[in-house]
């Protein structure tokens, strides 16, 4: 299960991504405790690069270690030591085998051991042979044992309805301590699956309450340009920060929301005016960044950028209207100066992109009434 737990190595420039997990590499008569990368092209780290071939050895070998012998040192690099007494392991080689080929799956988008049931049971419901019925006890088995009881995301019920479903009247479960299941019994566990199957069918025709997710329109990108003069429809060139359309904020006129941005980042009051005159937006950055920066000035940068945005938006209807057409897209700013700012084919973390779609929303809420200008 990956969960948070993200990662990634680069492999020939490529983004390989991964997870880890706690284990112990047992390295002569000491084990550490130290984590076990897993990535989506198979490899393992388990203090070097292994196949997974290559790691069910280091299991079979004890390197990669699941049992640990009383009295048994134990590390955690720069952490602590300590002797292992009475110790007690959940993990087989075998288990853990199973599970880190699950994660490999999951990396890949590819169904694991539980989708595989979980497709199995759904086959079997369609048609409940005594051949798909073994299909999907076979599918259910080959879940690595610590998993089973998620197969079904029900902690209430857990995985005991697909016991008893693949177990069938009559049947024992795979548990030591199961009792043959009567015909009340399976009747209840198909009329979870039953409900279950009308659970995930409304689930997936039902309206989020606060709307989508994710944008339906598609995403808007804002390449790099230096426009000079305006245009008679700069239409989304008129997006850009840099582009020339006067603003007037605290009574200064500025040539466009960049000349602004880099005339109020300077420490000294008597610089601004040759930023805000400068000939473009490019040679006001030039000169700002030739000058002292207000000390607390990247803690209220993105406020003073939001700001101008605003101001913007209001003196220019125009352009607002160009900002609403891109509806709710996703608003890729590039800006090769800045990976704050820009999103720089994924580099960077595109605050301009996402101050765009703030002020886009705004302006959305006041044509419709819902806020006050």
């Amino acid at each position: 299960m990956t969960g948070n737990r993200i990662t990634h190595r680069t492999a020939d420039g490529v983004r390989v991504p991964g997870t880890w997990r706690h284990a112990f590499i047992r390295n002569g008569d000491r084990h550490y405790l130290t984590d076990l990368f897993i990535y989506a092209d198979g490899l393992i780290d388990c203090w070097g690069l292994v196949t997974f071939e290559e790691f069910e050895e280091k299991l079979r070998t004890g390197w990669v270690a699941t049992t640990f012998p009383e009295g048994a040192e134990a590390s955690a690099h720069e952490l602590a030591d300590w002797t292992f007494g009475e110790p007690e392991s959940w993990l087989t080689p075998e288990l853990l085998a199973a599970e880190v080929r699950d994660t490999i799956d999951e990396l890949n988008g590819r169904p694991d051991s539980t989708d595989r049931c979980l497709a199995a049971v759904d086959t079997f419901l369609a048609d409940r042979t005594e051949e798909n019925r073994a299909t999907a006890r076979a599918a259910y088995l080959a879940i690595p044992e610590s998993q089973r009881h998620f197969a079904l995301g029900d902690m209430d019920s857990k995985d005991w309805p697909l016991r008893v479903l693949v177990a069938g009247p009559g049947g024992l479960t795979n548990l030591s301590s199961g009792k043959t299941i009567t015909q009340a019994g399976y009747d209840k566990a198909v009329a979870y699956f039953e409900e279950r199957a009308r659970w995930k069918a409304e689930r997936a025709t039902a309206v989020p309450a606060d709307g989508p997710v994710t944008p339906h329109a598609p995403a808007v990108q804002l390449s790099h340009s230096y426009p000079n003069k305006p245009l008679a429809d700069p239409r989304k060139l008129g997006l850009r920060h840099d582009y020339p359309a006067p603003i007037t904020v605290a009574g200064t006129e500025y040539p466009s929301a960049a000349h602004a941005y880099w005339a109020l980042s300077v420490a000294d009051p008597s610089a601004r005016p040759a930023v805000t005159a400068a000939e473009s937006a490019a040679a006001a950055r030039t000169l700002a960044s030739g000058t002292p920066r207000r000390e607390d000035w990247e803690h209220v940068r993105t406020a003073v950028m939001t700001h101008l945005l605003r101001a913007k938006y209001d003196q220019h209807p125009a352009l607002a209207s160009v900002l609403l057409a891109t509806d709710d897209a996703t608003v890729i700013y590039d800006d090769m100066n800045s990976a704050f700012w820009g999103d720089n084919a994924g580099h960077g973390r595109n605050w301009s992109g996402r101050l765009l779609e703030l002020v886009r929303s705004e302006l959305h809420a006041r044509r419709t009434g819902l806020l006050e200008p």
